[in-house]
């Protein structure tokens, strides 16, 4: 399989963030030949999006080339937040490790357990943000808007801060 570009979100908010966020890239590194990383945006530091009630989150977004298919990405996404110990938490809880796969190519994706583009992006500064970074003309296949286009109407914008 060729390799397609993806986009990555990552988060943290739990224990050593920015140590959280750079053993994320350590690991996609480490899968020479599936998983090749390309570009890593700026961190940025938010507030809390849903449960505001903990720490801010440590944000930012990666391009990748991939060979896998999206469910193999999953299941490495999955294994790399367990992996760098991330444990049960409520939804839009606290967590050491959060990471979303974006995008996946021009792909559209409705499975029960992966949805992509990630069906809520469009709403989180925190997503737009460090994405229009990397990717300011990447449209969305579903809203027909670039990510700039997006970010530039997203309220929340403010809230979203350069870290370090």
């Amino acid at each position: 399989m060729a390799l397609v570009t993806a986009y990555l979100g990552l988060g943290s908010n739990l224990g050593a963030r920015l140590d959280n966020l750079q053993q994320a890239c350590s690991l996609v590194r480490m899968q020479e030949g599936v998983l090749t990383p390309v570009r890593s945006s700026p961190v940025y530091e938010t507030a809390p999006w849903g449960v505001t009630d903990q720490p801010d989150f440590l944000n930012c977004a990666l391009e990748i080339g991939t060979s896998l298919e999206p469910a193999s990405l999953l299941r490495w996404v999955k294994r790399t937040e367990t992996a760098i110990g991330r444990e049960w938490s409520p939804r839009f809880g606290p967590r050491k490790i959060d990471i979303d796969i974006l995008f996946y190519g021009d792909r559209t994706i409705a499975e029960p357990d992966l949805q992509v583009p990630h069906p809520r992006l469009h709403e989180r500064a925190f997503v737009l943000v460090p994405l229009a970074d990397l990717a300011p003309g990447l449209r969305h296949p579903v809203l027909g808007k670039t990510i700039q286009e997006l970010a530039a109407v997203s309220p929340e914008t403010g809230g979203v801060r350069l870290w370090g």
